[in-house]
Order: C-alpha cells, then structure tokens, then sequence
C-alpha cells in the first residue's frame, strides 16, 4: 500500500507541476500574437502551494464528486478539441498555445480518475464525446466559431469563463483535498487563458471584450490578476455546463 502510495504521490506532483508549467505566463506567450505583441503576465494564481499532497483513495469517492471528475474529464478535452479545431480554421496561435495547456489540463483530472480505477470516460478521436450534451456543445462552439475571428475568440473567452464557473461549483461540492487541489489548479490556469482570449480579441478586433457569463466583479478581479479560488465571488451561469445557465450571453 505504501508503495502504491508514493507512486500516486509522484504521479500528482508531476501532473501539477506540468500543468503549472503549461498554464503558466511564460507558455502561453511563447507564441504570442505576432501582430500586437499581447502579454499575458499573470501567473500568480497558477502555483501550488500544496503540491506534496497524496491522493488517499481510502475512503472512495461520492456520486456528486464521480460526476464532477466525469463531466470536467471531457469538458476540458472540450475546450481543447475547439482550439484546435479553430486554430485550423483561423490560424491565430492563442488557440494552440492554450490548446496544448488543455491537455495538461485533462490529464490532471485523469490522474484523480485513474488513482481511483475509474474507466477514463472521454474518446480518443477529436470532436467526439460520450455524454451527448457535450457533443451538442463542441458541435455548436465550432460552428460560431468558424463565422469570423472574432466570434472564434468570443467561444475562447466563453469557454473559459464556464469552465471557471463549473470548476467552482465543483470545489464546493467536495472536501477531498485532492480534488480540490486539481480544481483549483485548474481554475487558475482557465483565468490565465481567459486573460488571454480577452487581450488578444480587444488588441486585434480592437473592441472592448464584455463578460459573457461570469459577473463583472468577478471578470475584473480576474483581468487584474486576481485569482477568484476561494473568494465566494460566483457568476451568472449555474454549472453541468456551457450554455446551460442564465449568463447575460451564450457561447
């Protein structure tokens, strides 16, 4: 059981530290815009600070906590499948950048699932999901995303702000340290891509990019560099997804 353990330990720490890395300022400017030099400077929500936790399966997992795990499994192969199928359309490199970043994304949530022998419950083919809302979800993201560059960088600012919202009604549902540590890493790094999208859109469409699901209190916070884990500051879309909830506008 022991060794078993420190394997589980080793495997957490170096999915997050991957995913610090890949969420982190540096990653997401290495291939910055060309045309109008965006700087994405905001890491301070991206460290770790518990990153000697150990996933203790011990005591299993809720129903609750199995679906969150389930759905953000695929939610993030989501948001990864639509940058990449936009960056082919548009060629924009915010879109592969963040793309990549996504997928350290889906194997920090794949790590939990794994530790726990959970079947891993997303497909392999790109733009295919198991749960039929999502699929509806990717079919819908790529068609107004392939409308223009602009509605292309309004799906990214979209996608991430309901992610946000869905990782935060994750973290309240649950009190496995864990878990917790995942989302909350997770969440930081969506406000890093958010951060992204919006200074990339307002530099080259050269309008004022407006919160299209979380509250304005809580987008400004954001686009100060603020991470939101943890303040109680909530958004106008309720979780299971995007689209789902009452947001001032849909993806």
């Amino acid at each position: 059981m022991k060794k078993n353990m420190k394997k589980l330990t080793m495997a957490v720490l170096g999915m997050m530290m991957l995913t610090a890395i890949a969420c982190s300022p540096a990653a997401e400017t290495a291939q910055a815009e060309p045309a109008v030099a965006v700087a994405v400077d905001e890491g301070a929500g991206a460290e770790q600070p518990h990153l000697a936790a150990v996933i203790d399966t011990e005591n299993g997992l809720s129903e609750t906590e199995l679906a969150g795990l389930i759905w953000m499994r695929e939610e993030e192969k989501l948001a990864g499948d639509v940058y990449r199928y936009l960056y082919e359309q548009w060629g924009s490199p915010v879109f592969s950048n963040i793309a990549e970043s996504e997928d350290m994304h889906v194997q920090s949530v794949l790590t939990i699932l794994n530790a726990y022998g959970i079947a891993d419950p997303a497909k392999a083919e790109a733009g295919q999901f198991s749960d039929p809302d999502l699929q509806a979800l990717y079919d819908q993201l790529i068609a107004q995303g392939s409308q223009s560059l602009e509605a292309a960088y309004m799906v990214g600012g979209a996608i991430e702000e309901i992610d946000i919202l869905d990782l935060e009604e994750r973290v309240a549902q649950t009190d496995n340290a864990d878990i917790i540590l995942v989302y909350e890493n997770l969440i930081a790094g969506s406000e890093n891509h958010l951060r992204a999208f919006v200074r990339v859109y307002e530099n080259q469409i050269r309008q004022s990019y407006a919160p299209q699901y979380l509250r304005q209190e809580r987008y400004d916070a954001i686009m100060a560099g603020e991470s939101g884990v943890g303040n109680g500051i909530g958004g106008q879309g309720a979780g299971q997804g995007f689209g789902q909830g009452n947001g001032q506008g849909k993806p």
